[in-house]
């Protein structure tokens, strides 16, 4: 394609400006940022809900477009193509960062149980067992079913920002929750149920050695 001046640059299409960019011209880059910034901090914003993460995914984004700009299929919509991109990227984020927010929600859920227990150390026993058998109860969900408990549950998202990062309708989030409870508590009472067995023989086994 011929050089151009900058003026001219907002009347082209945008397989227009994607030829030129993969021709290595600068301007047209700063045309196709320009007139899609909003569109992908839009999909950033939707997933972190704070102004600074979605405008750091939004520069990652373009960045991963201008990595692989030589792999758009030119008889596709390039807007479609460009939010597909945005959209997986945040999706990547969102589950690299996942496992350490439940992390933190945990350290954060122990140091308020030793703190509200640090007089009474039976208290603290009681309440550390108490934690670590939901803890393994929710390892024993199945993972969709237990994202959507600790995101509603211990990190306390509302239906919207779950729906807005999991990229799910609202209905679908609170079934999952509702799912993912029923399907949790079924596993405590189970445990429970097996404590107790395991606790009674132990008394019965004690007392047939003391007689």
């Amino acid at each position: 394609m011929d050089a151009i001046s900058r003026d001219s640059y907002g009347g082209l299409s945008d397989a227009q400006i994607v030829d030129l960019c993969l021709d290595r011209d600068q301007l047209a880059w700063t045309q196709i940022v320009a007139r899609f910034k909003r569109r992908v901090f839009n999909v950033a914003y939707k997933f972190t809900g704070r102004h600074g993460d979605a405008e750091d995914l939004t520069q990652e984004v373009f960045m991963r477009v201008f990595r692989s700009l030589d792999k758009f299929n030119r008889g596709a919509n390039f807007g479609t193509w460009l939010t597909s991109v945005a959209r997986n990227h945040c999706i990547d984020h969102y589950r690299a960062t996942r496992r350490e927010r439940e992390v933190l929600v945990d350290d954060l859920a122990h140091c308020e149980t030793a703190t509200a227990s640090r007089d009474n150390p039976q208290h603290l026993v009681e309440d550390r067992d108490r934690s670590g058998l939901v803890r393994r109860a929710l390892d024993r969900l199945p993972a969709k079913l237990r994202e959507a408990v600790v995101l509603r549950d211990l990190t306390e998202l509302s239906y919207q920002e779950m729906a807005q990062q999991l990229g799910l309708p609202e209905g679908t989030v609170k079934s999952r929750i509702n799912r993912g409870r029923a399907e949790l508590a079924r596993v405590l009472l189970r445990a429970r149920q097996d404590a107790r067995r395991a606790s009674g023989e132990e008394a019965r086994t004690r007392r047939r050695q003391e007689r």
